[in-house]
């Protein structure tokens, strides 16, 4: 799979507005990918599918995360954190991508998790930072992800967990862990 087959893909089972935000997401991560040394086509195919189950009805994901032994956590969760991983197995079962590398990508770009690769940061900040972003805070992550990848990541983090807080909703525990990773390994 090449990333136009995966964009024709997402864009025949996206709402337009998730489509522009896919296109958005796909211009960051290829930026980012550039600048970081990591694989420019996977860095395409993760950004165009990361979203790809973002629609997809919720008692059908709630079957599929039991029915494939998923974290179970999950289900402890907001349902947005789902498709995430529900996008992972269907690019695997569906599309037959088999580079683990690109399926943790969309796996986790909702939370982040301890021992993220190079690529797995990419597609997280890709979608923090997407163009058609606008909220206090993403202008700085956006000039930091160019920069420095963990630091841009611990700042991210930092702002989701803050924002969950201030709603009064739990945060992740993967957000978390990942979060501390950051902090220590600056330490």
């Amino acid at each position: 799979m090449n990333l136009e087959q995966a964009k024709q893909i997402v864009k025949d089972i996206l709402p337009e507005k998730r489509y522009i935000h896919t296109l958005g997401v796909i211009e960051a991560a290829l930026s980012l990918a550039e600048k970081h040394g990591v694989s420019i086509e996977d860095a395409g195919i993760a950004a165009a599918l990361h979203d790809m189950a973002k629609f997809h009805d919720k008692n059908e994901m709630r079957e599929l995360i039991i029915s494939r032994e998923l974290d179970p956590v999950l289900l402890d969760f907001h349902h947005e954190l789902w498709h995430a991983p529900v996008g992972a197995v269907f690019a695997r079962e569906k599309l037959g991508i088999t580079n683990e590398d690109i399926l943790n990508a969309i796996r986790y770009h909702t939370t982040g998790r301890p021992n993220m690769s190079r690529l797995e940061k990419v597609i997280y900040l890709a979608d923090y930072i997407e163009p058609g972003r606008s909220f206090t805070g993403v202008d700085n992550v956006r000039a930091v992800a160019h920069e420095n990848l963990d630091e841009a990541m611990k700042i991210a983090l930092k702002q989701s967990m803050q924002f969950l807080i201030s709603k009064n909703q739990p945060v992740f525990p993967d957000t978390l862990e990942s979060y501390n990773e950051f902090v220590q390994k600056e330490k």
